[in-house]
């Protein structure tokens, strides 16, 4: 199998790639946890200071399990060739199709996310709701089909307008070059928002949170309860069987969901499983 390729761009998302020889540590952490993993990993080297070496990547998931079944990827030219100790995933088919290979033996749930629309400071375009995103003059900034995140959305459309306007979004404002989708959805949205490029884009809650922790204007509609897929969004985790480090990745993942980390998570804005 060839080895997948990591786009030059994505350097934010390869951390502490001089200990990918020697780690004590490899996790693949499903990507839209950018945001968290310093802290996150902070707390959890002051239990196990013992776990000093530690490369991850904050990589779409689907990204990181071809690398995984692969067994390496290209990044500027160097093959990554690590197995991960930990893989995190927010699709449950990447872990079944793990497990039938026998690179996992079991997985979990430990985390949930929702979605919500994030626009501009002051809402100029006066979005109300998710069917809003139907009105000809909203300019969409939409995750490609290839991000995870983009699937729980499709439902979010389905459940608040039908297949009708499903395809208005995705197939008819496309053509008419109102729905713009991204490569990398939470870096690519806020800024096209914060320039004027776009009056909405459906993202995790998680992201509107980080995007005004870092200083950009920008506000949040609410789709609600019924259609933010709080319920349906499942954050998966697993030790991979050829771990070389399977101790270590037995202490992270029990670190996760232990509630020092589901309290982090909570902070920047996900949904806890472990209460």
């Amino acid at each position: 199998m060839d080895l997948p390729e990591i786009p030059p761009s994505r350097g934010d998302d390869i951390h502490n790639i001089e200990f990918m020889d020697n780690a004590d540590l490899v996790l693949f952490m499903a990507g839209n946890q950018f945001m968290v993993m310093e802290e996150l990993l902070g707390e959890f080297r002051k239990r196990h200071p013992d776990i000093r070496r530690i490369f991850y990547e904050t990589l779409p998931p689907g990204l990181e399990l071809k690398q995984i079944l692969a067994g390496g990827a290209v990044f500027r030219g160097r093959v990554i060739d690590v197995i991960p100790d930990v893989y995190t995933s927010v699709t449950e088919d990447a872990m079944i199709e793990l497990k039938n290979r026998g690179l996992v033996d079991d997985y979990s749930v430990y985390l949930h996310n929702r979605i919500v629309l994030m626009v501009p400071e002051g809402n100029p375009a006066g979005i109300r709701g998710v069917t809003d995103l139907a009105n000809e003059d909203v300019r969409i900034s939409q995750p490609g089909p290839m991000e995870d995140i983009s699937r729980y959305i499709s439902e979010m459309y389905r459940e608040a307008g039908g297949e009708e306007l499903l395809m208005r979004i995705l197939e008819e404002k496309r053509a008419e070059g109102t729905t713009i989708f991204t490569v990398v959805h939470h870096r690519e949205t806020p800024l096209r928002i914060t320039k004027g490029r776009v009056d909405v884009g459906p993202v995790w809650s998680t992201e509107v949170i980080n995007a005004r922790r870092e200083g950009l204007r920008v506000d949040v509609v609410e789709p609600g309860e019924g259609l933010d897929q709080r319920d349906k969004v499942n954050y998966y985790i697993a030790r991979l069987t050829r771990a070389k480090n399977p101790l270590n990745g037995e202490r992270f993942i029990e670190f996760i969901k232990s509630p020092v980390a589901q309290e982090i998570y909570r902070d920047h804005g996900f949904v806890p499983h472990f209460t």
